[in-house]
């Protein structure tokens, strides 16, 4: 049910305008303010920018124990190294396009690896040189061009390991210190260890290993891109499928402390893609040269060949959402979450072991608490939110892209958290009463009115409502309103429920749009649904569309149908009046329909032109005296059931041959055509003596040839029949006696 009570067919007097579900919050704007997926409001973990770098896209961060973050970029590919006060540097800068992902190894030994021609690059410190910050580059050639930032010379780099692939998704170390890549191409999972071999650890039939992540028997988890597959590999290499997803690819894993594992999955699955086809859909970058026919999501850099995430095409990834899936302990899967427009990029979990999902291309955050139970946290300034890491203190560090930033998110709430509801049409000019509200501790409530859909176009300013008194809002009259809630931290934690503003539309009259009559028809009732007119169904959207009214054919009836509406909704009554040419008064058929058709017998009516005239009330809605009414008049129409009348029908043989004569009038409508038949024989058309059927009074003369002489003797009936101008038919018969 939408929360908007007033679309109601019923509603009538004051009208409530309700907020409490999350389909219907989500369409508002929260600054702090998370959205339960139960309804209601509550405050978010604050969330503050550390740092904003000069690359467009943040693959992958990790942090050190000194709470120090390591940034992998792209466009351009760097790593920035920022400290937790948020003072940055760039420690390494490779040839490739993109620094996919890196982990700290032991010592605080920074392990990156680049995409395409994938390598694994050995990132350190030297601690006898003092760490130099980014640099402005002195030879500039123009002041206003950005400055370039240049690497910090305290840090080398040195190729680990080359694999000879071209992609490298992931890296992952286990408590050995032996370091895991995963690969694109051949689907392959290399281990390296603290000396420096190599060898692969475990081949897959998919094509791409996306994500790595160990569990807490020293196995590790991989997601695979093709078929979505999540393996558990023994220390020895040996593999087993814990689950098929439905979703082709798994961008993300995690696992909680009772030792569930957790795999987001996107994109559709194709019958040809059991083995994967290509790079994965959503985390490849390959060079694009600008379209400006199409636009691209996010900011476009300015060289000369610009780096696009994937599920950011019209072809990529993205198609069909994604899920997040829970394996438990013991192997059972299940689906916990599900989106249509959010694409999950990554999974980790909070100080309080809540699973929080990182997803674009919205820069949403979610908080997943249970089966379809989840929070929509927060939104980040930027389209993607790509990567979790642990932060000092219990927090979490969350990098972004389009644009590249890094976030600190928590661990405790926001202090102080708004949220503005959408704009809400009353669709009447309307006076604003009271607004109800139910939640706990400490929040403000706000309205705010106007009479345009922009709130920005001279609406009202904000007035505070006191909901320790009346709860009036005292706004302005006017179409629309708007509610604003501010949550302040205090002794319990704020939440917001349930919103409710209650106003009053001005009652406006009903409208006909059209009334038409139709002779020989009967308009059929039918079972009224409870709350709603005849004829109308009510959709998901709350609009509403009317079926057609049942009819059927009645040459004795005559049909009125209409079509009226009320801005109000209210509902409506009809009378139907009709005049007679040349009459002055209207005179009353029926009163109090409720549908929008009424029938009656034609010969209620002497046979002449007339008009109907339908009037619609809104009484049923409105107190007496306060009740509004809309009239409307048919064309004119004329009702004719007197049939024709039939004299001086005469018939006589002559050489062989019947010759009749009758003459046909009607008080009416002229004389349509005529027929006769001799001795029940076929009907046969005849002229009128003018041969043009045009008038209220006809004459007609024919003759008929006898077949041969006995017929001349014998006995003959003779039957003769007319038609006005609207088919009622008058018949007669005359006999020749034989000789």
């Amino acid at each position: 049910m939408t929360a908007v009570l007033s679309l109601c067919a019923t509603a009538e007097g004051t009208r409530t305008w309700e907020q409490s579900k999350y389909d219907d919050l989500v369409k508002g704007t929260p600054d702090g303010v998370a959205i339960r997926s139960t309804g209601g409001l509550e405050l978010a973990p604050s969330f503050k920018l550390l740092y904003s770098t000069p690359s467009t896209y943040v693959w992958a961060i990790a942090a050190d124990e000194a709470g120090n973050v390591y940034a992998a970029t792209g466009s351009p590919a760097r790593i920035y190294r920022i400290t937790p006060d948020g003072k940055s540097s760039i420690i390494f800068e490779p040839q490739e396009l993109q620094v996919q992902a890196l982990e700290v190894g032991p010592g605080g030994v920074i392990y990156a690896a680049t995409n395409p021609d994938g390598k694994v690059y050995k990132i350190e410190h030297r601690p006898a040189e003092k760490p130099q910050p980014a640099k402005m580059d002195a030879k500039a050639s123009d002041a206003k061009d950005l400055a370039k930032p240049v690497l910090d010379p305290s840090w080398s780099s040195s190729v680990y390991f080359a694999p000879g692939t071209k992609y490298i998704w992931d890296l992952l170390f286990d408590k050995s210190g032996n370091l895991y890549v995963a690969t694109g191409d051949h689907g392959e999972i290399y281990k390296v260890s603290p000396k420096g071999d190599h060898s692969v650890f475990f081949k897959s039939d998919e094509t791409h290993i996306r994500v790595l992540q160990l569990d807490s028997q020293g196995n590790v988890i991989a997601g695979t891109d093709g078929s979505g597959l999540v393996y558990r590999i023994s220390p020895a290499g040996e593999g087993f499928v814990l689950y098929s997803a439905p979703k082709k690819e798994i961008t993300a894993l995690a696992q909680d402390r009772q030792g569930n594992i957790y795999a987001a999955g996107v994109g559709e699955k194709r019958a040809s893609s059991t083995t994967g086809g290509g790079p994965p859909s959503l985390l490849l970058m390959t060079p694009m040269i600008p379209t400006p026919a199409v636009p691209q999501p996010g900011p476009v850099p300015t060289t000369t060949s610009t780096l696009q995430i994937g599920s950011l095409s019209t072809s990529g990834g993205a198609n069909g959402g994604s899920d997040i899936y829970k394996i438990a302990a013991d192997g059972s899967p299940s689906r916990i979450w599900t989106s249509r427009d959010d694409i999950v990029y990554a999974l980790a979990f909070d100080s309080q072991n809540t699973l929080l999902a990182g997803t674009g291309n919205r820069g949403h955050v979610y908080s997943i608490d249970g089966q379809d139970d989840f929070s929509d946290l927060l939104k980040a300034p930027a389209s993607q939110v790509t990567s979790f890491a642990k932060a000092t203190g219990g927090g979490l560090y969350a990098a972004s892209s389009n644009l590249g930033k890094i976030f600190v998110l928590g661990p405790d709430p926001a202090k102080q958290g708004s949220y503005q509801s959408d704009v809400f049409d009353a669709k009447i000019f309307s006076r604003w009463g009271r607004a109800e509200f139910r939640g706990t501790g400490t929040v403000d409530l706000l309205a705010r009115s106007g009479n345009v859909d922009n709130p920005d176009r001279n609406w009202s300013a904000w007035k505070q409502v006191d909901l320790s008194k009346s709860g009036e809002m005292g706004i302005p009259p006017a179409r629309y309103a708007q509610w604003k809630a501010v949550l302040h931290t205090g002794s319990s934690g704020p939440s917001l429920d349930v919103v409710t503003l209650n106003y009053l539309p001005k009652n406006v009259a009903p409208e006909i749009d059209d009334v038409s009559v139709q002779i020989g028809t009967r308009y059929q009732s039918s079972p009224k649904p409870t709350g709603l007119t005849l004829g109308t169904v009510s959709t998901t959207s709350g609009a509403t569309f009317e079926a057609p009214v049942p009819s059927i054919h009645d040459r004795d009836t005559i049909g009125v149908k209409w079509t009226a509406h009320d801005e109000n909704d209210d509902q409506l009554t009809y009378s139907v009046y009709y005049r007679g040419d040349g009459e002055s008064r209207w005179l009353l058929l029926k009163d109090d329909i409720t549908d929008k058709a009424y029938s009656f017998d034609a010969s209620l009516l002497p046979d002449g032109g007339y008009t109907v005239r339908v009037i619609a009330s809104d009484a049923p809605s409105h107190s007496p005296g306060d009740a509004l009414t809309a009239s409307r008049e048919s064309r004119r129409f004329e009702d004719d059931t007197t049939p024709p009348r039939i004299t001086n029908l005469t018939a006589s043989v002559e050489n062989g041959q019947i010759h009749a004569h009758f003459r046909a009038d009607d008080t009416f409508s002229s004389i349509k055509r005529a027929e006769f038949s001799v001795d029940a024989g076929d009907w046969k058309y005849v002229d009128p003596v003018g041969q043009i059927s045009d008038s209220k009074t006809e004459d007609y003369d024919f003759k008929v040839p006898l077949e041969d002489e006995k017929d001349n003797a014998s006995e003959h009936v003779i039957v003769v029949r007319v038609y006005d101008k609207y088919d009622n038919m008058g018949a007669a018969k005359t006999m020749l006696r034989g000789k």
